[in-house]
């Protein structure tokens, strides 16, 4: 972890840390990326990178994080997209030239990538 060198430095740090809760807990969007080696392996730095991209590009907020393998390594890069009241669903071998209309369809309409989600899981569990 790099060192904090000046007092601006440490007030941006704090500004970024709440803007990324303010998202988190306002939006209740939520996307995570699966980056354990076999994701990474498999392209999910990549698809970061276009899903930053895309929400950057169409001012959407939403909490972006990563985490490490769940063990599905045959289906990376995994991506989850989790909103507040709607069952989080997990999308399989996602690309980055599929990240766009994930993001449209998904985000910006509502609606499942029904060809592309590999599961879904509400407060009853996966379906």
């Amino acid at each position: 972890m790099p060192k904090i060198k000046s007092l601006e430095e440490l007030k941006r740090i704090r500004e970024e840390a709440q803007k990324d809760l303010r998202v988190r807990t306002e939006t209740g969007t939520r996307i995570i990326i699966g980056m354990g080696t076999c994701g990474i392996a498999a392209g999910a730095r990549d698809v970061m990178h276009a899903i930053l991209k895309e929400l950057e590009r169409r001012d959407i907020e939403a909490h972006v994080e990563t985490v490490g393998c769940i063990g599905m390594c045959a289906k990376e890069p995994l991506v989850d997209i989790e909103q507040a009241g709607k069952p989080r669903v997990t999308y399989a071998n996602v690309t980055p030239d599929m990240v766009p209309r994930l993001i449209e369809e998904h985000l910006v309409h509502g609606h499942v990538v029904q060809e592309w989600a590999l599961g879904r899981l509400d407060s009853k569990g996966i379906q």
